[in-house]
């Protein structure tokens, strides 16, 4: 299962079923979990722990030191989770000491050709990376995002649930939980309807959720106000939760 060719290091711990291709790299302090394929050229650094039947493609650079001029070659760790796809020349950076040490991978996202995913960023579950989109460092990406081809997100963002950043995006601010926005600056263009619809919302959810992005978007109303209403609006299946808890923890403001 590990091609003649690949050079692994004595400490790393690899389980009995995976596959490396030729001419992997795999360095010190570096987990591989059961069922995992690595296809050839890739190259894999610790401290790294990559869970249970993931997929790397070609090229790709895993758990290499943070793009930071103030790391200084600390012990941090990347952590992937399982069933995740990561395409050709993808990049991954393990995280630095100013902020959680750590970056951290959920489980089932598709990460395409290209994409950079910089230190202490974390990404959540069935998250979708199209080709070449990148995350400046201390970014989190929420369960259910999908960020188009050549989106870029400016460090510190939050990129809420179910949101869709389209192609060419530049996110300077947060996006919020269910908003679909693009542009350069990116600007809000409504919800995500279709994905929402994919994932089990009833009518009676989407059209909550239209309420409140008419109470963010088209109401005149400052932020504060913003979140008033959409708590008035909430149900008791709570299915503006988490969209009221992260516009009262924004910190860089919302794409508005």
């Amino acid at each position: 299962m590990i091609h003649p060719t690949a050079l692994i290091d004595s400490s790393a711990k690899l389980a009995d079923d995976v596959t490396v291709g030729a001419y992997c790299v795999i360095g010190a302090d570096v987990e591989i979990g059961a069922g995992c394929v690595i296809d050839s050229h890739v190259v894999i650094n610790g401290p790294t722990k990559i869970g249970e039947y993931n997929r790397l493609y070609s090229f790709c650079s895993i758990g290499g030191d943070p793009q930071d001029k103030k790391y200084r070659h600390e012990p941090t760790t990347l952590v992937i989770g399982d069933r995740n796809t990561i395409r050709e020349n993808v990049t991954i950076n393990r995280g630095t000491i100013q902020d959680r040490g750590e970056t951290r991978i959920g489980n089932d996202n598709w990460i395409m050709a290209g994409v950079h995913i910089a230190h202490d960023c974390v990404v959540g579950n069935h998250t979708i990376f199209a080709n070449a989109a990148a995350l400046a460092g201390h970014v989190i990406v929420q369960d259910w995002a999908i960020l188009g081809g050549y989106t870029l997100v400016h460090q510190y963002c939050q990129i809420g649930e179910h949101s869709f950043c389209g192609m060419g995006s530049v996110i300077n601010q947060d996006v919020p939980n269910y908003v679909v926005v693009s542009g350069n600056l990116a600007q809000p263009r409504g919800i995500n309807l279709e994905g929402l619809k994919r994932r089990g919302y009833d009518a009676e959810q989407l059209s909550l959720v239209k309420k409140a992005y008419r109470a963010l978007y088209r109401s005149g109303y400052r932020l504060d106000q913003a979140i008033e209403a959409i708590v008035q609006l909430n149900d008791s299946r709570q299915t503006l939760s988490k969209l009221i808890s992260f516009l009262q923890a924004a910190q860089r403001g919302i794409v508005r």
